[in-house]
């Protein structure tokens, strides 16, 4: 038998939109869920070398849970490439600054290292209160509990 390979423009009809409430789910269970939709593993189509992923909205970005010691436990390291300009912040302090950036550190880096990962990641949209502006596309609610 010879290998399915989904074609762009059936890739492109069969995209959907997810809504994500992020309140009182777990970082880590729910970022690896998101990236397996991003990705299309969802699909029976799904092949490696393609972007056959779906879009996801999170909301209430600012309630998710993590567990153990985490929110302090954990840091973010940053560098410029310039001498002594390294970095660091805590769980606790980026939900406070940026909460949103939080869910887009943990799923980016689930995602493969390459252009196609870069692809993928832009179908991500993450905000911290309840509300988003992507009605018009009429997302389906997915339920990860």
């Amino acid at each position: 038998m010879k290998t399915y390979i989904a074609k762009e423009h059936e890739i492109e009809s069969a995209r959907k939109w997810y809504v994500v409430d992020a309140d009182s789910l777990v970082l880590g269970r729910m970022s690896s869920v998101i990236a397996a939709i991003l990705k299309g593993k969802n699909k029976t189509f799904y092949s490696p070398h393609q972007d056959a992923g779906d879009f996801v909205v999170v909301v209430n970005a600012e309630k998710i849970k993590v567990t153990g010691n985490k929110l302090n436990a954990k840091v973010y390291y940053s560098h410029s490439s310039f001498p002594g300009a390294q970095t660091s912040t805590t769980l606790s302090a980026m939900m406070q600054k940026n909460p949103e950036r939080v869910i887009e550190l943990a799923v980016k880096r689930m995602l493969p290292k390459n252009a196609l990962g870069r692809k993928m990641f832009k179908k991500l949209k993450v905000y911290a209160g309840p509300k988003h502006p992507h009605d018009a596309q009429q997302p389906e609610k997915l339920n990860l509990n």
